[in-house]
């Protein structure tokens, strides 16, 4: 029974953000399509953004009404709607209307706000149910919420995105000639399977974590809880690597807590640090916060397109897939070595801002970036990619761990800050790409550069 509890509990996690995680690493294949092209990832910033409404809903439905929102209900209703909007995706994804004179793909938009709704709310859901299960059983549920960012990665490697060619074609130069001139086309080769394919993984991937819920629901409530807090410090480490970017999971893992804070101090836990942070260093705190979460949520995600598209969809394709594969490696990383120091921590949001600055001047010198054109240049976009987002995730997760040993309220704030910054880069970027048209795209095969 234990073990069968514990394969349910991690197939329950697979559902909390796969959705999301999945369309970030469709995009090689995806911006190929789609109309807006390399604008896309600003819109979806954007898009994810707006839906952290959902658990800011179900957050003051809790304390207006505490008690009466069933989260089971809600469980089942969000995972119901997940699985609809991604079989839509499958059949609908490409369809555009005209808006303004210009095609938009408002029915992937819509969709995608769904999805993101659903993911979102997850953080704040999901956690407070498996809080009526011991804590061990929790452990297992955010291995299962790891995997949903690590499974989605590796079925975009082995779909094979972004593989592309240039071949030479011919261009008639009028009806004044016959004269046919000579061109270098990308021609895009096909993936192992196509994107409807994808989405209907994606859509199965959210049908075994809605079965995975509906079984653990259905087991009788005999277990023996923990006297203990249900979320260790180890198992916080793992959640923050997806709940940081909402506040609500903070305010229901802290409500869920049957012990306040003046209990638990008299307990012995030599693995934490003393709490108690001077006011200077708890500014530094959130100033890393707002500053990591707007580079990781809001900055660099809009404009890596730009950044890696000029050498190739390859390497875009292994950039997306492998930067979502960091997230979880690095939360793994916390979970065995945290490491408190705040001058480690402040190091590693630099060499992760000096990563994320070189991602950026390449998508500002786009379509020409440096060592364009060679393996040497793929190779250091898609590790700078996957280094940016490694080191920026683990600095994430140390944080909100040495601010749940802080208090409640500091947990409750950080919440905001990391809402701030991730609205804060959104917003910046959203006009710089869009309406000012700072990034300039360009086609592999044709794009001349100077040497």
């Amino acid at each position: 029974m234990s073990l069968l509890v514990h394969v349910l509990a991690c197939c329950f996690g697979l559902g909390s953000w796969v959705a999301v995680n999945g369309l970030w690493v469709e995009l090689p294949l995806i911006v190929n399509t789609l109309p807006e092209g390399w604008e896309l990832p600003s819109y979806l910033t954007v898009i994810i953004q707006l839906a952290n409404l959902g658990p800011l809903l179900v957050t003051v439905m809790h304390k207006l009404c505490p008690g009466r929102l069933r989260e089971s209900a809600v469980i089942y209703s969000v995972l119901s709607i997940g699985i609809l909007a991604c079989v839509l995706l499958a059949f609908f994804w490409d369809e555009t209307t005209v808006v303004a004179t210009a095609p938009r793909s408002t029915v992937f938009f819509i969709l995608t706000l769904f999805l993101a709704l659903v993911d979102c709310t997850s953080s704040v859901t999901f956690l407070p149910f498996m809080m009526q299960l011991p804590a061990h059983y929790i452990t297992t549920y955010f291995i299962g919420e790891g995997l949903s960012g690590f499974i989605p990665g590796l079925v975009a490697l082995g779909q094979g995105v972004g593989m592309a060619k240039c071949v030479n074609g011919t261009q008639s130069s009028g009806n004044l000639t016959e004269k046919d001139m000579y061109i270098v086309q990308t021609q895009y080769l096909q993936p192992n399977f196509s994107t409807e394919v994808f989405f209907f993984f994606l859509a199965a991937m959210m049908c075994i974590s809605l079965l995975a819920f509906s079984a653990l629901n259905r087991f009788p409530r005999s277990f023996e809880l923990s006297t203990e807090n249900l979320v260790s410090d180890t198992d916080t480490v793992a959640s923050v690597c997806f709940g940081l970017d909402n506040p609500g999971v903070v305010t229901d893992e802290q409500n869920s807590n049957p012990k306040p804070h003046s209990e638990e101090s008299g307990q012995a836990r030599p693995q934490l640090a003393k709490p108690g942070h001077s006011v200077y260093q708890l500014a530094f705190i959130y100033f890393m916060v707002v500053c990591v979460n707007g580079a990781t949520n809001g900055l660099l995600p809009s404009v890596q397109t730009y950044s890696c598209m000029p050498y190739g969809n390859l390497a875009y394709h292994l950039s997306a897939a492998l930067a979502s594969c960091a997230n979880p490696v690095a939360c793994i990383v916390a979970l065995f070595f945290p490491k408190r120091s705040l001058v480690l921590l402040g190091v590693l949001c630099l060499l992760g801002s000096i990563f994320g600055g070189y991602n950026m001047a390449m998508a500002a010198m786009s379509p020409c970036p440096v060592l364009q054109g060679s393996a040497l240049g793929k190779t250091i976009i898609v590790l700078s990619w996957v280094f940016f987002t490694g080191t920026m995730s683990y600095v994430k997760v140390m944080v909100g761990v040495i601010l749940r040993d802080e208090s409640h309220s500091a947990l409750v704030w950080c919440g905001a800050a990391a809402q701030t910054g991730s609205l804060l880069g959104s917003a910046i970027m959203f006009p710089l790409v869009n309406v000012c048209n700072l990034f300039e795209s360009g086609d592999f095969c044709n794009t001349r550069c100077p040497l």
